[in-house]
């Protein structure tokens, strides 16, 4: 269905709603302490549409009064050996590649800082993090002498603040009118050869891959590579490269303002006839997908087994509320300590660590995201359990 409304990255009408999914809670990773509240806690919807212009997709019905990005998100990754070295990898590549050693740096969106602290020990370097929902307890102690914290949205009134490189790792994806961001911040840096960086889910492999999973309330905008250097190049930047990491699911770009009005196209940014293909393919075998996933749960059941989900995030979130699973499935296993003994929000699972399952046995572990499956594999080994592992 083209609906006529204006594209909140470039701005132009004609928006082709793909994808609906309904009583979807409008936040996945606050810590719920019972599971009244989880399961009670407020939904929204989901209506993804594509921007034919730009290749743009975003939820189209988003309200962005009803997220809360509070001392109760918990969204940390950290606890991952596997995750943790994509970080190291990560941290080195970029220092290496723009020069960030004795530099100051920017992170818009830090959480509690575990990266900050990273670029900053790896390269020398002096960082400023923004996040309303920062918890200094948390800050790792390396971070304490070189980083500062301000528990704010970044925004213009901080434009007195300069820096070498200001970059957002899994933030842009929560802005919902990301045209207005984007400019926002090109209009606060002072120095031509500041670099910006973001990291955000790469929207391309989720079409592929049905991952209705990937979809929920708080990521209000999806981009390709196409669509994300439209975006950046739309708002005065020039785009510098463009790449995927974490097996193609993390996006990635820099750019750097653009004064000269020329910018170069780069080969990959070519991707509005594949996107379009690939949101038809979405939008005609999700549904088909969803029934499997239900299938293979209550056949489980079924034969008197047990099964748990593994990953507490909001891919769990999406995945069990999107099946409308909640008694088929007791528990949520999930190695982040700060999420143990809280509740899924939407469906009310009981979220347990590893430990738990040595009396609880399961028959099946569902890995909310492939990379990690020989990672709780290990964990399962190491406590002597050996159930079938699928995932996603």
């Amino acid at each position: 269905m083209t609906e006529k409304r204006l594209c909140p990255s470039c701005g132009k009408p004609n928006i082709n709603v793909f994808y609906k999914v309904g009583n979807v809670p409008v936040h996945s990773v606050l810590n719920l302490d019972t599971r009244e509240k989880a399961i009670q806690y407020p939904k929204g919807s989901v209506e993804l549409g594509f921007c034919q212009y730009c290749g743009f997709i975003f939820n189209t019905v988003f309200d962005p009064s009803l997220p809360e990005y509070t001392s109760g998100y918990e969204a940390t990754q950290t606890f991952s050996p596997t995750f943790n070295a994509f970080h190291q990898k990560l941290a080195t590549e970029l220092i290496k590649r723009y020069g960030l050693r004795n530099k100051t740096v920017i992170e818009i969106g830090c959480g509690n800082g575990e990266f900050l602290t990273l670029l900053c020990k790896l390269g020398d370097n002096k960082g400023v993090g923004f996040d309303p929902s920062f918890n200094a307890q948390r800050l790792p102690p390396e971070g304490k002498n070189r980083v500062s914290f301000i528990k704010d949205f970044y925004s213009e009134k901080y434009s007195n603040l300069d820096a070498d490189f200001i970059y957002s790792k899994m933030t842009l994806e929560h802005i919902h009118d990301p045209a207005d961001f984007i400019s926002m911040i090109r209009r606060s840096i002072k120095k031509d050869d500041t670099t910006v960086f973001f990291q955000l889910p790469e929207v391309r492999r989720i079409l592929r891959d049905l991952a209705f999973w990937d979809i929920y309330y708080e990521h209000s905008s999806y981009f390709s590579r196409g669509s994300l250097a439209r975006l950046f190049r739309g708002c005065g930047f020039d785009v510098l490269d463009l790449w995927t990491e974490y097996d193609n699911q993390y996006l990635m770009v820099t750019a750097r303002i653009n004064r000269a009005k020329k910018s170069t196209i780069l080969s990959q940014e070519d991707d509005i006839d594949a996107l379009s293909k690939e949101m038809d393919y979405f939008a005609k075998n999700t549904p088909k997908r969803i029934a499997q996933w239900r299938q293979k749960i209550y056949g489980i059941r079924d034969r008197g087994k047990r099964v748990v989900i593994w990953s507490a995030s909001s891919k769990g979130v999406a995945f069990l509320t999107t099946l409308g699973i909640q008694d088929e499935i007791e528990y949520v296993v999930d190695i982040n300590p700060y999420r143990q003994g809280y509740y899924m929000a939407g469906s009310g699972q009981r979220i347990v660590g590893p430990d738990f399952l040595k009396d609880y046995r399961p028959d099946a572990v569902i890995a909310m995201n492939p990379i990690y499956k020989e990672e709780i594999k290990n964990i399962l080994g190491e406590r002597e359990l050996y159930p079938e592992v699928f995932a996603v």
